[in-house]
Order: C-alpha cells, then sequence, then structure tokens
C-alpha cells in the first residue's frame, strides 16, 4: 500500500494537488467529492449555456446541436452536395491511386493515416451507448435522422479539412501543425479580421485543452475500466477496487505511442481502427445474419418512427432531436478537432484531404451507428427497460452469449485509440498558445489524467470537459462561415486540374 501511495503522491503532484489532497486518494479516493464540489457550479454554469435547449414539439432540443445540423445543411448546399458527388473520389485518393509512394509531399501520413487518426477521435462510445440512448428516448425513427444529421456533416467535414492543410504550418523537422487555431487567424486575418480571428482561436484553443484532458481522456479511461469490471464480475472482479492499476497499464500504453508523434499515432491507428471496426461491425453483421428475416422489419421501424410519429419522447420531432444529437455528439463534424488530425496528410493539395475527411462521418455515423442502432432494433432490446452501453451490451448477448466480451473489448480499444487522437489535438492547441518547448508539461499532464480518471468518479469534471468540447463548434463554425468562399475556390482550382489532366490517377 505504501507503494501505491507513494504513486498516487507522484500523480497528485503532477496534477497540482498538495499533501492534503494526496491523503485524500488514498484514503478511500475522498478527494473525488472534494473536486466534483470545487468543479461542480462551474461546470453546470457552462453546460447549462453551451446545451441551452429549447422546447419544441414536447421535448427539449439543444441549440448547439442547431448550430452543427444546419452548418452541415449550408456547406452542403453551398458546394452542391459535395458528399455524393465526390464520395467515389474520396475513396480513390484514401486508397492511394493519387499519391505517390513514399510520398515526396509535405506531411507526416498518408492520406489512409490522417483518415484513421481522426476516426479514432471520433468511432467511440458514441457510437455504442449513444446510438442506443438515443433509440431508447426517440424510438427506432430516430436512427432516420441521425443518419441525415451524419450525412450534412460530412460536408462540415470537408470545409474544415480544407481550410486545416490550407493554413497549416510545416517545422523544420519536417512535422506539422494545423486545424481551426491557424485557419482561424491566419484566414480571418488575410481578410482583415485580425482581432475577430486571434480570438475566436484562442477560444478555440483552450477549449480544444478542456476537451481533450476531459472527454478525450479521462472520461475514456473511467468508462473502459467500467466496462472490463463488468465483463470479469462487477463487485467480485480482481480488478475491483484497482482502477489505478488500469490506468496506470492505459498510460504506459498511450506513452509508448505519443512519444513519436503524429506519425507514431498514425502508425498505430491506421491498424487499430480498422482491427476495432471490424471487430464491431462483424460482430453486428453476425446478429444481423442470424436474425436476417427481420432486416426489412426492422427498416420499416425506422422509416415509420421517423415520419409517423412512433418516436417515444415527441413523436416525430423527438425522433429527429435524439437523432440529429446522437450524429452530432458521434462524428463530431463542425467542431473542428479532426481538421487537426487531418492537417498532417503528405499532400501540396489542401482539396484532397477535404474530400478524405467526406469519409469520416459517413463510417462513423452512417455505418457504426446504424449498425448498433440496427442490431438493438431487431434482437427487440429496446423494451428490456435498459439504455446507454448497457442496451447494447444486451442486444449483442442475446444472440451469442460471449458477445458482450466482444464489446467490452471493443469499448478499451475505442478508449485508447481515442485517448491517442485528443492527445494530439490538446497538444497542438497547448502548443499554438504555449510554444513548442512547452509540450512535455501537456504529456505529462495528460498521461498523468488518464491514471486520475479511470480511478475517480468526476462527474462534473467530465460535464465541464464535453462543454469544452462543443464550445469548440462556436468560433469554429463562425469562422468557416467566413472562410466558404476561400474553399470555394480551393476546389474550383482542384477541379480545374482534374480536368485537365495535370492531376491524374498514378494507379
Amino acid at each position: 500500500m505504501k507503494i501505491v501511495n507513494h504513486w498516487l503522491g507522484k500523480v497528485m503532484a503532477v496534477l497540482g494537488m498538495g499533501a492534503a489532497a494526496t491523503q485524500a486518494v488514498a484514503q478511500d479516493m475522498g478527494m473525488d467529492e472534494t473536486i466534483n464540489a470545487a468543479v461542480a457550479p462551474v461546470s453546470n454554469a457552462i453546460a447549462s449555456f453551451i446545451f441551452y435547449a429549447v422546447p419544441v414539439g414536447g421535448t427539449s432540443f439543444p441549440l448547439i446541436v442547431g448550430w452543427l445540423v444546419v452548418a452541415g445543411l449550408v456547406f452542403t448546399i453551398y458546394f452542391g452536395f459535395i458528399q455524393f458527388r465526390g464520395f467515389g473520389h474520396a475513396i480513390s485518393l484514401t486508397k492511394g491511386d493519387y499519391s505517390e509512394r513514399p510520398s515526396k509531399e509535405p506531411g507526416e501520413t498518408s492520406h489512409f493515416q490522417a483518415l484513421t487518426m481522426a476516426l479514432s477521435g471520433t468511432v467511440g462510445l458514441g457510437n455504442i451507448a449513444g446510438v442506443a440512448v438515443a433509440i431508447s428516448l426517440g424510438g427506432p425513427g430516430a436512427t432516420f435522422w441521425m443518419i441525415l444529421a451524419g450525412l450534412l456533416g460530412m460536408a462540415s467535414k470537408f470545409t474544415e479539412c480544407i481550410l486545416g492543410v490550407k493554413y497549416r504550418q510545416q517545422h523544420a523537422d519536417g512535422t506539422v501543425s494545423g486545424g481551426p487555431m491557424y485557419y482561424l487567424s491566419q484566414g480571418l486575418a488575410e481578410q482583415g479580421r485580425v482581432g475577430l480571428g486571434r480570438v475566436l482561436a484562442v477560444v478555440f484553443a483552450i477549449c480544444c485543452i478542456g476537451g481533450a484532458i476531459g472527454g478525450g481522456n479521462m472520461f475514456q479511461a473511467n468508462q473502459a475500466y467500467s466496462q472490463v469490471l463488468g465483463v470479469t464480475g462487477g463487485d467480485d472482479s480482481f480488478l475491483n477496487g484497482l482502477g489505478w492499476l488500469f490506468g496506470l497499464v492505459m498510460a504506459v500504453l498511450v506513452g509508448a505511442v505519443i512519444i513519436g508523434g503524429a506519425s507514431s499515432i498514425a502508425k498505430t491507428t491506421e491498424k487499430v481502427v480498422p482491427f476495432m471496426a471490424v471487430l464491431y461491425v462483424g460482430a453486428g453483421l453476425v446478429i444481423l445474419l442470424i436474425n436476417a428475416d427481420k432486416i426489412g422489419w426492422a427498416f420499416g421501424q425506422i422509416i415509420e418512427g421517423a415520419f409517423t410519429g412512433a418516436g417515444v419522447a415527441g413523436g416525430v420531432v423527438g425522433a429527429l432531436i435524439q437523432g440529429f444529437k446522437r450524429a452530432a455528439f458521434s462524428n463530431e463534424a463542425g467542431i473542428g478537432s479532426a481538421a487537426i488530425a487531418h492537417s498532417t496528410v503528405k499532400t501540396t493539395e489542401p482539396v484532397t484531404e477535404g474530400y478524405v475527411a467526406l469519409l469520416e462521418p459517413f463510417i462513423d455515423t452512417v455505418v457504426i451507428c446504424t449498425m448498433t442502432a440496427l442490431v438493438i432494433i431487431i434482437t427487440g432490446s429496446t423494451s428490456s427497460g435498459e439504455t446507454g452501453v448497457a442496451l447494447t451490451s444486451l442486444a449483442f448477448g442475446s444472440a451469442i452469449s460471449w458477445f458482450p466480451l466482444l464489446l467490452a473489448l471493443a469499448v478499451v480499444l475505442f478508449a485508447f485509440s481515442t485517448m491517442l487522437s485528443w492527445f494530439y489535438y490538446g497538444f497542438k492547441a497547448w502548443t499554438y498558445l504555449f510554444g513548442t518547448g512547452s509540450g512535455i508539461v501537456f504529456k505529462v499532464f495528460f498521461l498523468a489524467c488518464v491514471v486520475a480518471g479511470a480511478s475517480m468518479n468526476l462527474g462534473p469534471v467530465i460535464d465541464f470537459s464535453d462543454s469544452m468540447i462543443f464550445i469548440m463548434a462556436l468560433p469554429n463554425v463562425i469562422g468557416l462561415y467566413f472562410l466558404m468562399p476561400v474553399v470555394k475556390r480551393e476546389v474550383q482550382k482542384y477541379q480545374a486540374k482534374l480536368a485537365s489532366g495535370e492531376i491524374r490517377k498514378l494507379r
């Protein structure tokens, strides 16, 4: 126990807590309540602002969700439904059909690696637990609106990722820094909006750091530990009370990857993301095949619920709101985070990564979230009274008893990959504000928070970080509206090069 207390003392020292705090943690983790009490007032105030909801059709509609969905609709129309017209080209670019091997272009990752790096930050518990919540509250019809919002989000990702590459900074060592911090400050400066651009960039960076520490780190570690605890016996599990040890193992694994920077993260995610997607979607497909005779019926329930008021909360409006909310929370289109990952791509043509980014919401929401929804609907698990990850686990277990073990493994992989990407997002935001020389401070703090997240119950802290993530959408989307014409000019130049043959397939 002395070793544990000594180690916890080191972690708390990194977190900036004194001896009293360390002692409280060592004694039944009593510091949880202290931290919650201190953070709760601030967390509640910010959350009530950013998730402010208005009554619509008998249910509540968060305005931030409308902000993101409207942005997706605007970009969809402005760029001529690019998510449909450019889908085939996006696949070709991701396959590397237009890239040399090895690429001699500036950047750190291939198109595929940049895509998986961004996907690792969005594919996660939202696809497993969040979809179940949406169906529980909005009925099967929520799935239809979730898919629609995912399709609209593709245009948002297209817009922000082109800007991310266009305004990225290339460093002497070959690394790059990009994302909303740079296109907000530099892009708006080109339009004479220097002050506005700087303010929006700083607000985005601060919120990105907060979101990376909480929602992209502590929440992930906490939920992964909870799932492993659940499938190994719950209160009787050998891991019960050893959240710090689980967190330490996760921190070591995360640390081993992030020490190598973006290229190391990308090399890891290009292996982990396809594996976990195949694992999860594969299990879902097995269940669908077992219940193949119900697939048509399930789609009928989705359409009926979307348009005839079968949704549990508020009929059609309830289904629409729950579907839009889950899509926005899952794929993060319009948040701006993914643009940081996509900015690492090896290319001299910013538009190429915009096309590749189209695939991200499609895979995250249209494929994986829809798979979850179909499994829940087909297995009839919605009548169980369960919600969240428990509902998804019940649905998977109803087909094959040991499938919840696969689900637990998927949760751990999702959590691990999400922490990798959100570390990178937070790191780039940190170095934007404080310079590259301070990067080691963020690395140590981030890894300490992995351990703390797995071993502590910090509800208000997580609520605060979730708010930070969605506040990022406010400065980001404002900037995107101003910079839409810049993106359109880039797209027109790129399409002219394709038409003339200046850019052509190499294989």
